[in-house]
């Protein structure tokens, strides 16, 4: 019996993706039909479709919720909007998302709105007609506050007349947000996109931690433990048997010892059908280089395979700037490991690509200039579908004809790897000695690199213990 994956594409000759299921009718007390759809909408994101109906007092409602999973760090995009085009920018709004338009003191909460996609200009077209929908009411009961709204409104149709440049600054703590970037593979000159640690309040919001009351159980639970385990140690030391904790320290170097030969397994699910996988995880020493932790999940349901690489160590003290000058094929099977702080230069393709585009990868040059394909080229949602930009599409598929003559060792290209925290690696075939081809320069890192690694209050703390 084949396992299907929980969150399928739309196939309307499926009938089984649909639950069917006996509910109360609020509005009349008799029961009616709920129906579920679990359903995945193709490069947007995981979906629960409800319908219900009442036979009896022919009642009916349909609701949309977000099934999709939280990502490991929140998204902050900020666009400064100077042109029509930018206006009909496709961007993709979670229900956690924030917006902002500093210029107006405009702002639409988290959680405020369903998830959507959309273009800035519709965006815009949303907030105006939602604040016009009560203005009859208002103008009856409260003139001078439906008098103000009215003047807001006008602020924002003037926006999309771009009588002047303004911001917007897309804030998703849940990471499922995105707004197009017109010139990929290139840098977007408007656009600035950030990735954060989400702090325990947005945590809370989420619903990915308890309330501040588990909290004050869990510390208390903690110092409990604590309690006993001075009360034990002082015991120990009362009896003379100090040496149990010596043979603990030296069965626990003899375990991480065997832990770098040993593959560790710990379910999981998977990240593209949500339904139950294996990860495996392996502590890694590169030559040269540091110990890496490598996780790969392979999902036997829809087949889809993902690794991801954590460096072993913290941040170093200075950024690292790898330079590769790629003129033979031979370099395609160079090992390297790109951190999910490292940003990725192809200046002869005008490629950019910043540090959350591919996560952490260990592969070789050649299977990451196959992931960067991939992403840019064949799972970019805004060239797809009957909506999508052909002139875009056009000037991506010549970029995928460029990355595959790369491959190939017919085109010569200067790959580099920019990583603040210095924390990635490319392969030196001429090790011990100094390779011709690979420049790698260490640099200090700039009051803005600090500040999106989470240094910057850590930098302060040591300099005025000093």
């Amino acid at each position: 019996m084949s396992v299907l994956p929980a969150f399928r594409d739309l196939d309307f000759d499926d009938t089984e993706q649909t639950v069917e299921m006996e509910s109360l009718c609020f509005a009349c007390g008799q029961n009616g039909v709920t129906r579920l759809l679990i359903t995945r909408v193709p490069f947007f994101k995981e979906l629960l479709v409800s319908s219900f109906s009442c036979p009896h007092c022919s009642s009916s409602n349909t609701d949309v919720t977000s099934a999709g999973r939280i990502q490991e760090k929140g998204v902050c995009y900020t666009l400064v909007i100077q042109t029509h085009k930018d206006l009909n920018r496709e961007l993709v709004k979670s229900d956690a998302a924030s917006v902002r338009i500093p210029s107006e003191d405009f702002e639409i909460p988290s959680f405020s709105q369903k998830g959507t996609l959309t273009t800035v200009e519709g965006l815009l077209d949303r907030a105006i007609s939602g604040l016009q929908q009560d203005q009859p009411h208002r103008r009856v009961v409260n003139s001078d506050l439906a008098d103000q709204i009215d003047a807001f409104i006008a602020k924002l149709e003037c926006l999309k007349e771009l009588d002047s440049p303004f911001k917007l600054i897309l804030d998703d703590p849940s990471g499922n947000s995105f707004i197009e970037n017109p010139h990929a593979p290139g840098p977007d000159p408007s656009l600035h996109v950030s990735w954060y640690k989400r702090s325990h309040e947005q945590d809370i919001q989420l619903g990915i931690q308890e309330h501040e009351g588990g909290d004050e159980v869990q510390e208390a639970r903690d110092d409990h433990d604590d309690d006993y385990a001075g009360g034990k140690q002082q015991e120990k030391e009362a009896n003379g048997i100090d040496q149990e904790m010596i043979h603990k320290n030296e069965e626990l170097m003899k375990n991480s010892d065997d832990l770098r030969q040993e593959v560790l397994n710990f379910p999981t699910n998977c990240p593209e059908c949500n339904m139950p996988a294996e990860t495996h995880m392996k502590l890694v020493q590169i030559p040269h280089f540091k110990e890496v932790v490598i996780m790969a999940t392979n999902c036997e349901a829809c087949g889809h395979r993902t690794n991801e690489v954590k460096a072993g160590g913290g941040v170093e003290l200075k950024g690292k700037h790898i330079a590769l000058h790629v003129t033979d094929v031979a370099d395609m099977s160079r090992d390297l490991l790109k951190s999910d702080t490292c940003a990725v230069l192809i200046p002869e393709l005008e490629l950019e690509l910043g540090p959350g585009a591919l996560g952490g990868r260990f592969s070789t040059l050649e299977g990451l200039l196959l992931d960067i394909r991939d992403l840019v080229v064949d799972r970019n949602p805004f060239t797809i579908g009957d909506s999508g930009d052909v002139d875009m599409a056009g000037k991506l598929k010549r970029f995928g004809l460029e990355i595959d003559e790369v491959v190939a060792g017919r085109k010569d290209i200067m790959f580099i790897l920019d990583d603040p925290a210095g924390n990635s690696y490319l392969q030196n075939v001429c090790a011990p000695d100094p390779d011709p081809a690979l420049t790698v320069t260490d640099y200090e890192r700039t009051f803005e690199q600090n500040e999106e690694l989470g240094l910057t209050g850590l930098l302060a703390e040591g300099k005025s213990a000093e």
